[in-house]
């Protein structure tokens, strides 16, 4: 579509807008998202109950079998796999902020916004800062519950650069699942992905267990599965170890995946028919 073609709201949306203009205008769509939080308080569940959920699962039903083979037993499993849950709490918000973006475009929300002479990248950018909150949110119940079922806390500051390596990643993963929310077709379609993509990445990893006694070909697959190591790191931020490497690793995954998929999310955004 030709700018001659379009209302004048969007063609001067299509014209280059200053950088204080676009902080003005992020700003303004995060208290929008906000508020909506606010009125479909429903919509915090997921942040609420998957950290909850997936502690306690693998704390009681797998952390004396796994805690054993770590040589001790529940109590040794809890210090092993709180780091590797706190590095899923990005990847998991990553997959709703696609499913939310689809379905904003299907209800026609995004089309408003695109019709508004506001730069394009603030609707995006805005979309994962309220994302970032809401998975900071997540990682605060998942260390709260974590402590109740006996997690030692040995490095707060450790605990906290885990935290904000976790939401390097996860806003990383967050330009792919807009990416997704942009092109598919539905949030169905966008879940389907989601869930085909993180679930290798999150079991094909040293999240829930070490990987040892993995065969070999996935010890190959988990070596470079960037979840690894930002598990890795986490654990050796919190408990103790090395995580030079696995700190490099982590952070060239989340720059890599920003500087690719940063500029295809806006560009699909900006031209969706």
């Amino acid at each position: 579509m030709s700018s001659a073609t379009l209302s004048p709201a969007a063609a001067k949306a299509d014209t280059p807008i200053p950088l204080r203009a676009h902080l003005r205008h992020t700003g303004a769509l995060i208290r929008r998202n906000l508020l909506w939080i606010r009125q479909d308080p429903e919509s915090m569940f997921d942040a609420i109950l998957f950290p909850v959920v997936f502690t306690l699962l693998f704390v009681y039903v797998f952390g004396g079998s796994i805690g054993q083979s770590l040589g001790g037993g529940q109590e040794q499993y809890v210090q092993y796999v709180v780091p590797g849950l706190m590095a899923m709490m990005g990847m998991n918000m990553a997959q709703g902020v696609g499913t939310g973006f689809n379905q904003d475009f299907n209800s026609g929300v995004m089309d408003r916004f695109r019709s508004l002479p506001i730069g394009r990248g603030s609707v995006l950018f805005a979309k994962i800062a309220v994302e970032l909150m809401r998975m900071l949110f997540a990682t605060a119940v998942l260390m709260v519950v974590a402590v109740l079922v006996g997690y030692d806390i040995k490095d707060w500051a450790g605990m906290l650069a885990s935290v904000g390596l976790s939401a390097l990643f996860g806003s990383a993963l967050m330009w792919v699942f807009l990416t997704l929310g942009v092109i598919m077709k539905n949030a169905q379609s966008v879940q389907a992905m989601g869930f085909l993509v993180l679930m290798p990445l999150q079991f094909g990893s040293s999240i829930f267990a070490p990987t040892a006694s993995m065969p070999g070909w996935l010890q190959s697959f988990t070596d470079y599965n960037p979840l690894s190591a930002l598990a890795d790191t986490a654990r050796g931020l919190m408990e103790g170890g090395p995580v030079a490497h696995d700190l490099w690793v982590t952070v060239i995954w989340s720059v890599g995946l920003t500087a690719v998929m940063a500029p295809v999310a806006i560009h699909k955004f900006r031209t969706k028919s």
